[in-house]
C-alpha cells in the first residue's frame, strides 16, 4: 500500500512558520547542527547536534526528537535526546528555559535555530537535579562522544549515522562558502593584468607629455615677455603689437600684462617742424606710428597754435 502524503492547512499560520522554518534551515545549513522535520508529521522534527567545543561533548554527534505544539510558536516546544551522552537521559524529555516545562521563559520570537543553539550550550552546564539530566565524569562522556558518530537512527536521514548526517551538512557548507567566492579564470587575470600594464605605461607616457607641455608653456611664456611688439599702421585705439602680444599670450595659456603704452609730449618750441631737431623728430614718427591720424593732425594744429602765440608775445 502506497504511503499517503499528509494534508494540512497552508493558511494556518503555525503551518507556515514551521515551513518558513525548514526552509530556512535547509538553504542556510550549518556545519553544528542539522534539524528536519518527519515526511508524515510536521509537528515532529529530529535534529543531529555537534557536542560543544572545549568540552567532554566536544567529539560527540548526538541526535533528538522535537515536538512542536499546536499553537507553536506561541507555545514552547519539548525536547529529547536519543544518543546516549552522559548529561541527558534518553528518550525522555528534559527540562530547560526554552522548552515545554518553562513557558513563561519562552519568547515567539525564538525558532528552532535558536533553540538548538542554546541547547547545544546546556549540554555544558551543571545538572542541579534538573529534570532528564544525569551526572556522569568527564570520562564516561568522553566514552560517549567517540561513539556517538556512528550511532542511526530508525526513523529519519535514511538511516545514515550522525557522522554521515553533519559530514553532508559540512559539505554543503563548504560548496556554498565556494559558491560566494568569484573564482577568475588564469587567462582573464592575465588579460586583466596586461592591461593593468598597458595602462600604466600610458600614464607614464602622458606624465612625460605633461612635462613636455609645461616645459613649452613656459618658454612661450618667457618668448611673449621678451618678445618686441609687432608695429602695424592705423587703427582703432589697439596697436598691432598688443594685438600680437595678446594673441601670443592666450596661446600660451599665461597671463602676461600687456606692455604699458607710448606717451608722446608735444614740443614746446616755436619753430616749425621742418625745423625741429633730430629728438622732434624721432617724437613726430613715435607720434605717427602710435597715435591715430586725427590726433596726431590735432597735435601738429595745437603746437602750430602754440607758436603762434609766443611769436605774438615775442613781438609785442
Amino acid at each position: 500500500m502506497a504511503a499517503t502524503t499528509p494534508k494540512f492547512n497552508s493558511k494556518s499560520p503555525t503551518i507556515r512558520r514551521i515551513l518558513r522554518e525548514a526552509h530556512e534551515l535547509t538553504t542556510t545549513p550549518s556545519a553544528d547542527y542539522h534539524a528536519v522535520p518527519l515526511e508524515t508529521d510536521l509537528f515532529e522534527w529530529h535534529f543531529t547536534l555537534r557536542g560543544p567545543p572545549n568540552s567532554a561533548f566536544e567529539s560527540g554527534i548526538y541526535h533528538g526528537r522535537i515536538v512542536l505544539p499546536p499553537t507553536y510558536p506561541l507555545r514552547p516546544p519539548s525536547f529529547r535526546f536519543l544518543t546516549p551522552s552522559g548529561r541527558f537521559e534518553t528518550n525522555r524529555e528534559i527540562c530547560l528555559s526554552i522548552s515545554g516545562h518553562h513557558e513563561e521563559t519562552w519568547q515567539p520570537a525564538w525558532g528552532l535555530r535558536t533553540a538548538l543553539v542554546a541547547l547545544r550550550s546546556f549540554m555544558e552546564t551543571d545538572v542541579k537535579g534538573q529534570l532528564g539530566g544525569m551526572e556522569m565524569g568527564d570520562a564516561v562522556r568522553r566514552r560517549l562522544a567517540g561513539e556517538s558518530g556512528k550511532w542511526r537512527c530508525g526513523v529519519c536521514c535514511g538511516g545514515k549515522s550522525n557522522g554521515e548526517v553533519l559530514g553532508e551538512c559540512e559539505e554543503r557548507v563548504r560548496e556554498m562558502r565556494d559558491a560566494e567566492e568569484v573564482k577568475v579564470p588564469e587567462e582573464l587575470k592575465m588579460g586583466w593584468r596586461d592591461e593593468m600594464e598597458e595602462g600604466r605605461k600610458k600614464k607614464e607616457e602622458g606624465e612625460e607629455d605633461g612635462e613636455e607641455s609645461e616645459e613649452s608653456d613656459r618658454l612661450a611664456e618667457g618668448f611673449v615677455q621678451t618678445a618686441p611688439p609687432v608695429v602695424s599702421g592705423s587703427g582703432s585705439g589697439t596697436s598691432g603689437g598688443e594685438a600680437a602680444v595678446t594673441g601670443q599670450r592666450a596661446a600660451a595659456g599665461s597671463t602676461v600684462p600687456p606692455p604699458p603704452p607710448t606717451r608722446t609730449v608735444p614740443s614746446p618750441s616755436p619753430l616749425p617742424v621742418a625745423a625741429a631737431g633730430p629728438a622732434l623728430q624721432q617724437v613726430q614718427h613715435r607720434v605717427a606710428d602710435d597715435v591715430p591720424v586725427w590726433l596726431d593732425r590735432l597735435i601738429v594744429a595745437l603746437a602750430v597754435l602754440l607758436a603762434a602765440v609766443v611769436a605774438k608775445v615775442m613781438l609785442a
